[in-house]
């Protein structure tokens, strides 16, 4: 899931001054943003009394199941027209993918009113961690099951840095250096001995924006990956 944090207050308020902007429809999303906390029912109701106070009017809101999906999001744009029309703003509770998504389904200024900061694993109810970065390129199947490219700090391939004592981290120091941890769990598994240095980074496999068309798939017109994530 897409982890994010609220905004500075300060930069939505420039933003919407920016606009003269005195009436705001709010956005929500009911996936990622609400599991973070930052986007979901609460979040937008906290959001609509800050305008408020402002001195601002808020014309409606409403928290759509995914705000990154477009047709779910042109659906409530429609359920809540007279309420955006009436807005000379959009502020959207939701990772960049839905800022953008909202951003095509209307033809008013449309605002972030959070950061999209990484692509979390859920450890427990609230707490999250950073563990792929959507590379391209992935060297799972060699690191056992641990990404260096993102766990590790410096993004270290190929083992430790110098700064690393006692198999601390220099960065991290209450943590575990990856590659100390990546060389036991291959050793448990009996595969330290046939581990080989991984090459560098193919970054060509990382071309943006990415896409991927599943209906390519069903058709049975899978092409050769791309690196883009295209079928096209």
């Amino acid at each position: 899931m897409i982890i994010t944090r609220p905004r500075d207050w300060a930069r939505i308020r420039a933003n919407l001054d920016e606009i003269g902007a005195k009436k705001v429809f709010i956005m929500g999303c009911g996936e990622c943003a609400t599991m973070s906390h930052t986007g979901g029912q609460p979040e937008v109701l906290q959001a609509k009394v800050a305008l408020e106070q402002q001195g601002r009017e808020v014309t409606g809101w409403s928290v759509g199941d995914v705000a990154c999906h477009s047709g779910g999001q042109r659906l409530e744009v429609r359920k809540h027209h007279g309420e955006i029309e009436s807005a000379d703003a959009v502020l959207v509770l939701a990772c960049g993918a839905g800022v953008q998504t909202m951003a095509d389904a209307v033809d008013k200024p449309v605002f972030p009113g959070l950061e999209s900061v990484f692509l979390g694993n859920v450890v427990r109810h609230g707490q999250f961690e950073e563990r792929c970065q959507m590379c391209g390129d992935c060297v799972l199947d060699r690191t056992a099951g641990i990404c260096p490219v993102t766990t590790c700090p410096k993004g270290l391939l190929n083992g430790p840095c110098g700064g690393m004592w006692m198999g601390k981290c220099e960065v991290l120091t209450d943590r575990e250096c990856v590659h100390v941890r990546i060389r036991r769990r291959l050793a448990e598994q009996g595969r330290a001995k046939t581990a080989a240095p991984l090459p560098p980074k193919d970054y060509s496999k990382k071309l943006k924006p990415g896409q991927l068309d599943l209906r390519d798939r069903a058709l049975g017109h899978e092409k050769a990956d791309t690196g883009t994530g295209s079928d096209s």
